[in-house]
């Protein structure tokens, strides 16, 4: 790919005329309809630059492409031994918050996924070109709290500031080669794809790493196989927390609408609050996008497209008891968080109370192939399961998904990874393990066993693992490992936890409060787990919005986050879930008092609780344990000090 529309030296630039410029910068615009503002914006930077970068010597890109945000930063120049990353603001007579943002943004992309800007100096540069001269402090900038603020006429002095001609200088053509290894957030990857960019475009391909777009090359054999041989095939993709299941599974999705629309692939979750926020995502940013080339889309029409193609998977199962005889429209089906597909008896509850159907005796796992299996000829069912995910009462886990094929499906083509077998986070029964392998087809790319929500650190799901299963001395080993590039603090002092949390976060990276549903007497600290939130309102609207994970008020819990993540979160433990000893000790709160949780399944349940909130941060977290109250019963000491020992023994720092 690539990566800049036009890239030359500094001096090479200035001897350019201003139409060969503008013809490079034209030809390589994908959108060949280019708005007479976009010409213009150029022609103005283009004319600026030229009179500010007399005398200097390096590099400039212009239209340099960010693929993790599907964006491109207006220029890069590369001079001696800095970067700077400037975006231009033509027309504007101030620095504008949202566009001090954007800056500081591409900066930590490129910081964080570019491997040549790794260890380099990033300045960004907003140039608002009809402002007034301000001069911004220069650590704020250095560290990305903030930008250098230029106008049209001292772009130069603003670059001088920050140039050490003492330092090595930047290797230019390493710089340019080195590779970009990105890791979007879910939503970022959904409208990325969505919009028709390749998944190897968005995400990371270190070598070593079993990557998405090998886990989309076997489902799409599987698929293709299917297809010419009429066979009804089912695909467990498994992985780690945070290793893209859920990129892979909207990958297939986009891939085979485009392949051929008549599979009517579609992307079906029973996680409510992701496929509210992913929906949103997609419609708000086909109406932007649309706006940006002056064509007129309205929100419900690309809200219409967006829900044909991520829909809630009760929905769907709804719809099909409806209907007993027909299949489907859809040919291709990706099940998303597949171990929360409910039990029998889960199912069976459901519809007595909520549908008054008394005799239903299937599993949703059971119905759901039912389902798919009335077709005459062929259909591949791709099912996308977290090992040690499931958090709620009824959910059936891969264990549900293995007996129902073996007991009602047996002619159906399964396949999976090794991974299923060799641990105990998707089948605990010897027997299923048995069956699985005399009757599937293992196959290596089925399993994503590196995180990439956490870029910052792989190792973030195994420590977290270690950390829950009380294997002190391999946590600690883990941590000190980790620690340097995901940092992870501890303290007793929420107003000290929010700070924390705003100091390290850059630009428009997301922070948040999350907690267990069950923490019920955090309460009194102002953190009410009861209190439900709109997902998309908390994770995709802006610092400015009260209702925005920014505010640090509303508080996100495993139902609400599991599936997504955010930058930089504050976990708020509850007396629900704390070390008595040498073991956990698992609560429910019921009226006035807590009860013990006696059933393992239960205890099972919240621990992955704990499991999910602890690994929803792409960068760092911070962990809030309260104080105890003298004065309240339901939050004795023995809840909270303990826990708040436990994670100083591991070796995680308090906030001093």
């Amino acid at each position: 790919m690539k990566r800049a529309y036009y890239s030359k030296s500094i001096q090479d630039y200035l001897l350019d005329t201003e139409s060969s410029i503008l013809g490079e910068l034209t030809a390589n615009h994908s959108n060949r309809s280019l708005e007479e503002l976009q010409i213009n914006a150029w022609r103005k930077q283009i004319n600026i630059l030229k009179n500010q970068l007399r005398g200097f010597e390096g590099q400039i890109y212009f239209e340099f492409a960010i693929p993790r945000m599907g964006k491109r930063v207006d220029n890069i120049l590369i001079i001696n031994d800095i970067i700077f990353v400037i975006e231009f603001k033509v027309g504007d007579g101030g620095y504008e918050k949202y566009a001090i943002e954007q800056a500081i943004d591409y900066t930590i992309d490129l910081k964080n996924f570019h491997e040549g800007s790794h260890h380099l100096k990033l300045i960004p540069v907003l140039v608002a070109t009809n402002a007034e001269n301000y001069k911004e402090p220069i650590l704020n900038v250095i560290n990305h709290n903030s930008v250098a603020k230029s106008n049209q006429y001292n772009i130069a002095d603003t670059l001088k500031t920050f140039i050490n001609y003492n330092s090595k200088p930047v290797n230019i053509e390493y710089w340019g080669n080195s590779i970009y290894k990105p890791t979007p957030t879910i939503v970022e990857a959904a409208k990325a794809l969505y919009k028709g960019h390749n998944v190897k475009e968005i995400t990371r391909s270190d070598s070593g790493t079993i990557n998405l777009s090998k886990t989309t090359d076997c489902i799409n054999k599987v698929i293709e196989t299917s297809k010419s041989e009429n066979l009804k095939s089912i695909c467990f993709v498994t992985g780690v927390p945070g290793a893209g299941k859920t990129l892979a599974g909207l990958n297939i999705a986009v891939e085979r609408m485009k392949a051929d629309e008549n599979e009517h692939a579609v992307f079906l979750s029973g996680n409510g609050p992701l496929v509210d926020v992913l929906r949103e995502a997609l419609t708000r940013d086909e109406v932007l996008t649309a706006k940006d080339k002056n064509e007129k889309v309205t929100k419900k029409q690309a809200a219409i497209k967006a829900n044909a193609f991520i829909q809630n998977i009760h929905h769907f199962r709804d719809e099909y008891l409806k209907d007993e005889i027909n299949a489907p429209i859809e040919k291709v089906v990706v099940f998303d968080e597949a171990q929360r597909a409910w039990t029998k008896h889960q199912v069976s509850s459901f519809m007595k109370r909520k549908k008054g159907v008394e005799d239903f005796d299937m599993s949703e796992p059971e119905f759901l192939i039912d389902v798919m299996n009335r077709h005459s000829d062929w259909c591949t069912v791709v099912c996308l399961i977290g090992g040690g995910q499931e958090i709620n009462t009824g959910e059936a886990g891969l264990e549900e998904w293995i007996s129902s094929l073996k007991n009602h499906f047996p002619n159906w083509n399964i396949h999976y990874s090794n991974s299923i077998l060799n641990s105990d986070n998707y089948l605990k029964s010897e027997n299923s393990k048995n069956w699985l392998v005399k009757n599937g087809i293992s196959e290596f790319e089925l399993h994503l066993s590196i995180s990439i929500r956490s870029f910052r650190s792989e190792k973030l799901s195994s420590f977290i693992h270690e950390l829950l299963n009380i294997k002190t001395e391999n946590a600690k080993n883990i941590y000190s490992e980790i620690r340097e590039h995901y940092p992870i603090i501890v303290t007793r002092n929420l107003d000290k936890a929010k700070d924390w949390l705003r100091n390290k976060a850059k630009g428009s990276e997301r922070i948040g409060l999350i907690s267990s549903s069950g923490a019920r007497r955090l309460r009194p600290l102002g953190i009410d787990v009861k209190n439900e939130i709109s997902a998309p309102n908390w994770f995709l609207n802006n610092s400015q919005d009260i209702r925005s994970s920014y505010f640090l008020e509303e508080v996100a819990t495993e139902f609400d986050i599991q599936g997504l993540e955010i930058d930089w979160a504050c976990v708020a433990w509850g007396g629900n879930f704390y070390m008595n000893n040498t073991d956990w000790k698992y609560q429910n709160f019921k009226g006035t008092k807590w009860q013990n949780i006696n059933k393992d399944i239960d205890k099972e349940y919240l621990k992955n609780t704990y499991r999910v909130l602890l690994t929803r941060a792409r960068q760092g977290m911070v962990i809030f344990i309260p104080e105890s109250s003298t004065q309240d019963h339901t939050r004795p000491s023995e809840f909270y000090d303990r826990t708040f020992e436990y994670l100083k023994k591991i070796g995680i720092k308090e906030i001093g």
